[in-house]
């Protein structure tokens, strides 16, 4: 499989809950947006989802860039804070492909503003 047809699968899946982890490596790798947060593995990737998956309720591309088996994504996220208020946010999203499945995800975003937007 592509890089680009594992970033499609990857990202509709994750838009309908259900799909997304068939293109993930058993020993995926996950770097969050805040220094020393992240997970190794598909199972622990899919804890961080499961909570995660809480606080979104729409994603989708903006813009994907894949150069053999490295990929980045600009995804949007149509994000719910626990008071109920909604915001869009834009996350950088780096992959690496790897036999066939993706293998590592490292994301950049806005972490002040993520912050104060759970807390608003």
């Amino acid at each position: 499989m592509s890089t680009q047809t594992l970033i499609d699968t990857y990202y509709a899946g994750l838009a309908k809950r259900a799909g997304w982890d068939g293109v993930l490596a058993d020993d995926f790798a996950f770097t969050g947006g805040n220094a020393g947060s992240g997970s190794q593995g598909k199972a622990s990737y899919a804890e961080v989802l499961r909570q995660f998956g809480r606080m979104f309720d729409t994603v989708s591309v903006k813009r994907s860039i894949v150069d053999g088996d490295d990929a980045c994504v600009i995804a949007t996220y149509g994000a719910i804070s626990p008071s109920g208020s909604r915001r869009i946010f834009d996350v950088a999203e780096v992959w690496k492909a790897r036999d066939g499945q993706l293998a590592s995800l490292t994301i950049y975003f806005d972490t002040a503003g993520w912050k104060a937007f759970l807390s608003s």
